[in-house]
């Protein structure tokens, strides 16, 4: 519940800071040329999520008190016309019932997509493809400054274990399947802004298809893999006094001192929280997506969170708005994680020799071990003395 929490409040403070709009002041609207009929202006102002007097609408829905069966005369001087039954539902005036059964069917009018849909295809793509950008920018920067980090002394020629296979299986199961759902949720969200002028409609909609089918399926693969990490990394990687000493003296990235660590250290520490616990969001808020309408995140956590803290988020939310904020939300978390990755990957590839032996055959070089993790080191050797021993 904790964590729902900090979910939708992390995304209603993103779409506060996204979306200004809705804070400007209503706009005056002369409507005598129509008659008292919405304008131009009062459609325009709804897509910029303003306020609008809606009273010229709510307040006249035909002569309601005594109007004839709907299938009697139309029109606002005698029985209510479709246009009025709609309007009449959207500001609470009647209770119609329907024959309709489903999830949500219960909800006829829900106004809330164009908002939706202005924040998904304006400032998300936008801070998401910026931040992507600008991780892989700085990433490009800090190696033409410092360059690959090398084994200072040059390799010892000898080799320790560093991960078990199934270690590694846990690993490139998770990272494999991410890189999949980052590309095929890359696609699906800005595909149509960037690849149809590229390849057209037609070869778009192939891979749309494609990307949304592979989206929706390697998603377990990633969940699985996310629980093996966890059960097998989580109790070497709970903070201690040694992650602190490591953070100052820079990780080694830094100058050139080596602070000590056992298997993981605090940068990589930082990762693994931070793959875990918005892996969880993430997964959470997918699950919502691939199951519609039968996992709700945002109602019940606004409610704890207004009586905490004494905010007045809306707490009454339809189950189309339930399924808007968990897809905003999901690419949220996902633009955060793919900037997180991208640094990792950095690291564990170009950015550091020896590096990626670790998760490539799971063999390290001894004194690359000795430089980056010498407590490990002091602890494997010793429980391989203790075997011999006995």
């Amino acid at each position: 519940m904790k964590f729902k929490i900090l979910s939708a409040a992390v995304f209603t403070l993103a779409a506060l800071m996204v979306n200004p709009g809705f804070a400007q002041e209503t706009p005056e609207v002369d409507r005598t040329a129509t008659g008292g009929a919405q304008t131009l202006e009062d459609i325009m102002a709804r897509q910029k999520q303003l306020e609008v007097d809606d009273s010229f609408r709510s307040e006249n829905l035909g002569n309601q008190s005594d109007a004839p069966p709907i299938d009697g005369p139309l029109g606002t001087q005698g029985g209510t016309s479709v246009a009025d039954d709609y309007s009449a539902i959207r500001y609470n005036k009647i209770d119609p019932s329907t024959q309709v059964r489903g999830p949500a069917t219960e909800v006829l009018i829900q106004d809330g997509g164009m908002a939706w849909y202005k924040l998904r295809q304006g400032p998300l793509i936008t801070y998401g493809g910026s931040a992507l950008l600008g991780i892989i920018a700085l990433l490009a920067l800090f190696y033409f400054i410092r360059g690959r980090i090398p084994i200072e002394g040059g390799p010892a020629g000898t080799t320790i274990e560093r991960f078990k296979p199934v270690e590694r299986f846990g690993h490139w199961l998770l990272s494999g399947s991410f890189v999949a759902l980052g590309i095929t949720g890359l696609i699906t969200l800005m595909g149509r802004s960037f690849l149809i002028p590229v390849i057209g409609q037609e070869a778009f909609s192939t891979l749309a298809i494609g990307s949304k089918w592979v989206h929706n399926n390697i998603a377990w693969a990633f969940m699985l893999g996310l629980v093996l990490t966890f059960v097998m990394w989580v109790a070497h990687n709970i903070p201690n006094k040694l992650d602190w000493q490591w953070i100052k003296a820079g990780g080694g990235f830094v100058g050139k001192s080596h602070p000590s660590a056992k298997k993981f250290n605090a940068g990589q520490k930082i990762v693994f929280w931070t793959v875990m616990i918005l892996g969880f969001s993430v997964s959470l808020s997918g699950l919502s997506l691939l199951f519609p309408f039968e996992l709700f995140m945002f109602a019940d956590t606004f409610a704890l969170i207004n009586g905490i803290i004494g905010t007045d988020f809306p707490t009454v939310l339809a189950p189309h708005e339930e399924m808007q904020l968990a897809n905003i939300w999901h690419s949220i978390v996902a633009f955060v994680m793919m900037v997180a990755i991208l640094a990792h990957i950095y690291i564990g590839s170009v950015g550091m020799e020896g590096a990626f032996d670790a998760m490539g055959n799971g063999q390290v070089d001894l004194e690359w071990a000795r430089q980056h993790h010498d407590l490990w080191v002091e602890e494997v050797q010793a429980k391989q003395v203790k075997g011999e021993s006995s």
